[in-house]
């Protein structure tokens, strides 16, 4: 059992600031502690989940200040336990898709818990409305970001992905997994020149260095983005105007880096032909 070396799973060049500064060192603080007292990987996420169900109680007395504080403390403890029930998997050598599938569902079952409890809050159809298309929303960028995360670390190794891992959740976690690589057949010519690549590590180097850019601007469709969105939103007394920035800013945001992404992947499958020399 090994402490792996900070965020040795991620690469920093895209991984979000409040991640790299914040939640990630707090993660890696309590990380010996928990190896010390045997806690799993899951009994981590679960405390997590606990955590967020509290901050959504909170988030839903909007109306007071003190309150809306309390909330963005415990979605901070809630994305603390994120971060370190990953590093619990990796040090005890019991990461599994499994895990993952359940480290997902906490965190959306977190969001959703602060949708409700927001709704419920505010009590109109309108906020119920809001609440369920930000909900699909969510679920939709969230899951298309995570896979676009791992396409670029498995690139990085070289890795084509032609090896599609052990699934231990059935059917629940094939569903997520499907939505989470649903952009797949629009990636795929890159994935087969990486295969096809007599150096695929570098290549995979090449494209990294060029994909750093659409990545790192759709960090901020990561879940700390959506905390400080709620916090802000509630503390000025209009939580529906989170839900209204995950409709439309987000969905803009993750379809220009989409975007961006197939285009640098393009650039590298289908590379400029050299001018012609005069003679």
């Amino acid at each position: 059992m090994t402490i792996p070396p900070p965020d040795g799973s991620r690469d920093r060049r895209i991984e979000d600031t409040t991640n790299l500064w914040v939640i990630h060192p707090a993660s890696r603080a309590l990380l010996p502690l928990a190896l010390r007292f045997g806690i799993t990987a899951n009994m981590v996420s679960f405390a997590g989940l606990g955590l967020g169900i509290a901050a959504a109680l909170c988030f839903s007395r909007w109306t007071d200040p003190r309150a809306v504080v309390a909330g963005l403390l415990l979605s901070i403890g809630w994305l603390i336990a994120d971060g370190l029930d990953g590093m619990v998997a990796r040090a005890t050598k019991t990461a599994s898709a499994f895990g993952r599938l359940l480290d997902g569902l906490c965190d959306h079952g977190v969001f959703s818990l602060i949708y409700v409890a927001l709704a419920l809050s505010i009590g109109t159809l309108e906020a119920w409305a809001l609440a369920i298309v930000a909900g699909i929303a969510h679920v939709v960028q969230s899951s298309l970001f995570e896979g676009e995360r791992a396409r670029f670390h498995r690139r990085l190794r070289g890795d084509s992905g032609a090896a599609r891992p052990a699934r231990t959740g059935g059917m629940l976690e094939k569903r997520y997994d499907d939505l989470s690589r649903g952009i797949d057949r629009l990636a795929a010519p890159f994935d087969q020149a990486l295969a096809q690549n007599g150096d695929p590590q570098r290549f995979g180097q090449e494209y990294a260095m060029r994909a750093v850019a659409p990545m790192k601007l759709m960090a901020f469709e990561s879940a700390n983005m959506r905390v400080a969105a709620i916090f802000l939103a509630c503390l000025a007394g209009k939580p529906e105007l989170f839900w209204w920035f995950e409709i439309v800013p987000l969905t803009l945001l993750l379809a220009c880096t989409l975007f961006w992404h197939r285009r640098v992947e393009a650039a590298l499958v289908r590379p400029p032909s050299a001018s012609p020399v005069n003679t």
